[in-house]
């Protein structure tokens, strides 16, 4: 069977959209041309001492990932920030990173970007997206250990299985059941900062304590200083 191959840059859209919205942007984004996506679901972090009191300092989150080309990077923003007005505080979050390589179940055909995956087809990227994966409860320490090196805040997503044995797949690597994956996206010159925070106190580099990768981030909608 003969397969279409096209020339395009990629990239991951991720939208971190409040309790119920998920299936309402993957709607919005089927209507220009994006096939489908991805739900997980997980909880934003939010700092504020009485809501800590009160025990309610956690928000339900679905997170919903998209894979497309990079054509529709704007429209795509555009679209969900003027249906979910995620210029307005708590509404959402979207960023979009740079794919070098996409493999696709047609065909299972593998297709490179023919962008410089550093730059992502931009002169300078202002954030980058932090992903740390710890065992199960300890995402908050994660994100404790981030805000006191300068992050604003984070998304923990909760990585199970259906199953004890079974595992979930997040840009290709294993999950087991009882890890969490915290994300956070922060300003460029803060990564170091907050990455080598998070390796000495969680201890990232002895075995089994955990992992941590950076995207860069090509355009986000929603985020604040």
């Amino acid at each position: 069977m003969q397969t279409d191959v096209v020339n395009y840059r990629f990239i991951l859209t991720m939208v971190v959209a409040n309790h119920g919205d998920g299936s309402k942007v993957l709607s919005e984004a089927k209507k220009i041309g994006i096939p489908g996506g991805t739900i997980f679901f997980g909880k934003g972090t939010v700092h504020n001492h009485l809501l800590e009191m009160l025990g309610i300092d956690e928000e339900k989150k679905e997170i919903v990932i998209l894979a497309s080309e990079a054509a529709y990077e704007d429209e795509l923003h555009e679209r969900l920030n003027n249906k979910f007005n995620m210029h307005k505080p708590g509404k959402g979050i979207m960023v979009s990173l740079p794919i070098n390589k996409l493999l696709y179940t047609h065909n299972c055909v593998e297709e490179d970007s023919n962008r410089d995956l550093e730059t992502g087809g931009k002169k300078e990227m202002e954030y980058q997206a932090i992903f740390i994966i710890v065992d199960r409860g300890l995402g908050h320490e994660v994100v404790d250990v981030a805000t006191e090196a300068g992050a604003k805040g984070a998304t923990i997503i909760n990585a199970r299985g259906s199953g004890i044995h079974e595992k979930e797949m997040f840009f290709s690597i294993n999950i087991e059941p009882e890890k969490e994956i915290v994300m956070i996206i922060i300003k460029k010159e803060l990564t170091d900062a907050i990455i080598n925070a998070v390796k000495e106190k969680m201890k990232i580099d002895e075995p089994g304590r955990g992992i941590i990768f950076v995207m860069d981030v090509s355009k986000a909608s929603g985020l604040r200083d």
